[in-house]
């Protein structure tokens, strides 16, 4: 069988993580990592995609994912 591979970089997010703080990680706390980062955008496109709609506007515009920003990022805090 052959070895698994990932699809983000593994040893770039611990890297990030332990330079800003200053802390052991888990074995696994990267994969917890990326897998809330990745549901964050997830959310932040899907609300701005409908606060563009309502809007009026063709596509997901810089204006929409600003407006709705800050409340993605209370939802993903911690």
């Amino acid at each position: 069988m052959a070895p698994a591979t990932t699809h983000y970089p593994r040893a770039t997010v611990k890297r990030i993580v332990k330079a800003h703080t200053n802390r052991p990680l888990s074995k696994n706390a990267d994969i917890a990592i990326w897998l809330d980062y990745t549901l964050f955008l997830q959310d932040l496109l899907r609300k701005a995609a409908i606060t563009s709609k309502q809007a009026g506007e063709k596509g997901v515009s810089a204006k929409s994912i600003r407006k709705v920003r800050e409340n993605s990022l209370r939802k993903f805090k911690g």
